[in-house]
């Protein structure tokens, strides 16, 4: 059973917040990405909260959460200020954290931060860092996969998208990803209600636009990006990477080099299984985290 209310944050937002599970149980935040809200896990709910203490917020502009309409409002600190005023909010001390997408980028920012309020590490396609800002400047297929970015940052993609549609909006966002014939009338029409309210749109593309990654244009000569030189810390906690490696958006070089960004790394790759590996494949994205999450 999920239960969902709207909890106020420090960090000045609304957020829904939906869980499942025992309130004594191992808790997991779990993070979600663009263009989605908490019922990215939905499939995986029935397989991991007999033992877990399942917390899935809409993110800062996401589904029935606030949606602030500034840029700046996106910054990497604010939304990792999010996932620990959640907790917060919630009397939850330590927890394991689970990142898919966008959610993904966020739970390797805040793992890197390294909080020791955070135990564990799990992350569903969604690249480290510094391994896909190299990838956006030296390997083409990746940086060609990536020009979406560089679209979604453009003031002008909200009239685009509202042009097209949002049915069209969301055959174009899953339809390489997912077969559209599974996905329930009721949830498409739940996620296209979301993305109608006003700001909807701008808050959800706000993510772009605050990102600090380089997406250069295709045949762009780019320099790489200074931090990347420098590097970022090695992570201490436990790290499991489980990734569909049909991914059109997040090529398999993202695995690349992933067993030495900390000293416990595991790499469940996913054959046949695309970005939205959530909803393409929750029993083998449940059966690779489930124990992951309960080995504390």
């Amino acid at each position: 059973m999920i239960e969902q209310g709207m909890v106020e944050l420090s960090t000045g937002i609304a957020m829904n917040v939906a869980q499942a599970g025992p309130r004594d149980a191992p808790p997991v935040i779990l993070v979600h990405g663009f263009p989605e809200s908490h019922r990215t896990w939905r499939d995986l709910v029935p397989l991991m909260s007999d033992r877990l203490r399942l917390i899935m917020p809409d993110l800062r502009g996401y589904g029935e959460s606030d949606r602030p309409q500034d840029v700046a409002d996106y910054a990497t600190e604010t939304l990792i200020a999010d996932i620990f005023a959640l907790a917060d909010a919630l009397n939850v001390d330590r927890f394991a954290l689970v990142g898919h997408d966008w959610g993904g980028a966020i739970a390797w920012a805040a793992a890197l931060r390294g909080n020791p309020r955070i135990e564990r590490l799990a992350i569903v396609n969604s690249p480290h860092p510094l391994i896909f800002q190299k990838s956006l400047i030296e390997d083409a297929p990746q940086r060609a996969a990536s020009q979406y970015m560089r679209a979604f940052r453009n003031p002008g993609m909200e009239a685009s998208i509202q042009a097209m549609g949002f049915d069209a909006f969301f055959d174009k966002s899953f339809a390489k990803h997912a077969d559209l014939s599974l996905i329930p009338a009721d949830e498409r029409q739940l996620y296209i209600g979301q993305w109608s309210r006003p700001g909807a749109l701008t808050a959800m593309l706000n993510w772009y636009r605050s990102s600090q990654v380089v997406v250069p244009a295709v045949g762009e000569n780019a320099a790489m990006p200074g931090w990347v030189e420098r590097g970022v810390p090695k992570l201490k906690i436990p790290v499991r990477v489980v990734w569909g490696l049909e991914d059109k958006a997040l090529l398999p070089i993202q695995l690349e080099g992933i067993g030495e960004i900390g000293d416990d790394v595991e790499v469940f790759p996913l054959p046949g299984v695309g970005h939205f590996a959530p909803w393409e494949a929750p029993g083998k994205v449940a059966a690779a985290l489930k124990p992951f999450l309960l080995a504390r």
